[in-house]
């Protein structure tokens, strides 16, 4: 626990984090490209990217049940071989209905397999430094979103789009093959792996609190990722500058997921927690407001990305104080169905409401009523003088 062993279990999930779920989040770059050769329209399109966030945060599911019953490795495997298969399948569709399948199916089964288990594992070497730890593997989707956006914007302008997921293919595969060896079982795992923990979670009315609020959460959180770079293109702002901003919200949420990993034990878990939920509902006022100005639109991103990085960096400590770490693979993957089913509805209907009404503004103020859902959930649950959520009678490790 807590060796130089389980620091490369920080390093793999870092990696496997950033290619699988940076691919992920820059659709947004894609959007345009495939709307106008598809002929198809902004919710239409949407459905992509919620399907793949959907597809990630549901087969995690399997994935972490995977992990506590055979290890890491086989599961950055099959992570592997659907990044590839995924993206090399997505290149070469014809319609954009067989991209629902090939994208959104491949990409999120290898988020499946490279986000939530490699948390659970690194949260299963660490006591000490857990929350350091965690918020280091998981800075590593926003590190993927920073570099993988721009940088399909700027490939997709010079090669196309379909050549563009070609390169992701090959580069992305590779990464995941080099953390493989890097992932091993945490200490005490055995080879019979750990036991699976839904019936424990699901039972826990706390949990069930916390997996709704991150469903209102969802919602919200996704449709900036697909929407806010079309949205700058729509204001006039160049096609490499729009992705830019999904970048810098990448970029925004790797020093939130550290940063706030580190304020753990000064402010507690939950306390930090539900101060990202409200950090969320103030960016989209921002962006309520931001208009054409490029200026605000950074400032929007760099306030979402504070409170998208805290919430992903915080939830499994969350988890953890309420549950224990025993299992955390497959109560990981049982609450983040909840952001996955936001994010199956969220970009799409935000689209249907951009083109029934024109505009993006009563889609901006779902979201922030959605915000604002999510918030109350939270507030009210059981928690101990230095802002964690309690222990469970029942919480394991």
């Amino acid at each position: 626990m807590d060796s130089p062993r389980a620091w490369l279990t920080v390093v793999a999930a870092f990696l496997s984090s950033a290619v699988t779920l940076g691919t992920a989040y820059s659709f947004g770059a894609f959007f345009e490209s495939m709307s106008d050769e598809f002929g198809s329209a902004s919710g239409e399109t949407a459905v992509i990217f919620g399907l793949t966030t959907f597809s990630f945060f549901w087969l995690s599911l399997a994935t972490g049940w995977l992990l506590d019953r055979h290890g890491p490795r086989i599961v950055l495997a099959i992570g592997a071989v659907a990044m590839f298969g995924g993206l090399m399948a997505t290149s070469r569709i014809d319609s954009l209905g067989a991209g629902y399948l090939t994208f959104g199916l491949g990409v999120g089964i290898a988020a499946a397999c490279g986000y939530v288990p490699m948390v659970a594992m690194v949260g299963g070497w660490f006591v000490h430094h857990r929350a350091v730890a965690v918020g280091l593997a998981v800075a590593g989707i926003g590190v993927g979103t920073m570099v993988l956006s721009p940088t399909s914007a700027a490939l997709i302008d010079r090669y196309g789009w379909r050549d563009t997921y070609v390169v992701f293919a090959i580069a992305g595969t590779a990464v995941l093959l080099v953390c493989i060896p890097l992932a091993a079982r945490p200490p005490g795992s055995g080879a019979g792996g750990q036991p699976s923990r839904f019936g424990d979670a699901i039972r826990s009315a706390v949990f069930r609190r916390v997996q709704l609020s991150a469903l209102f959460l969802g919602l919200a959180l996704f449709v900036p990722f697909v929407f806010v770079g079309q949205y700058a293109k729509d204001e006039g702002i160049g096609s490499v500058q729009a992705a830019v901003l999904v970048g810098v919200l990448g970029g925004a949420s790797v020093l939130s997921r550290i940063g706030f990993g580190s304020l753990v034990r000064r402010f507690g878990s939950f306390r930090l927690y539900r101060t990202c939920y409200a950090i969320h509902g103030v960016s989209f006022l921002i962006w309520l407001v931001a208009g054409g100005s490029y200026v605000v639109l950074l400032a929007f991103v760099l306030v979402l990305g504070v409170g998208y990085g805290g919430f992903v960096a915080l939830g499994p400590i969350v988890v953890a104080d309420r549950l224990g770490v025993v299992g955390l693979g497959s109560i990981l993957g049982l609450l983040y169905t909840a952001p996955g089913l936001g994010g199956l509805i969220g970009p799409p209907s935000a689209g249907w409401l951009i083109d029934r009404t024109d505009g993006y503004t009563w889609a901006i103020i779902a979201c922030l009523v959605s915000c604002a859902v999510s918030i109350v959930l939270l507030t009210g649950l059981p928690t101990t003088a230095d802002g964690r959520l309690e222990r469970a009678p029942d919480a394991r490790g």
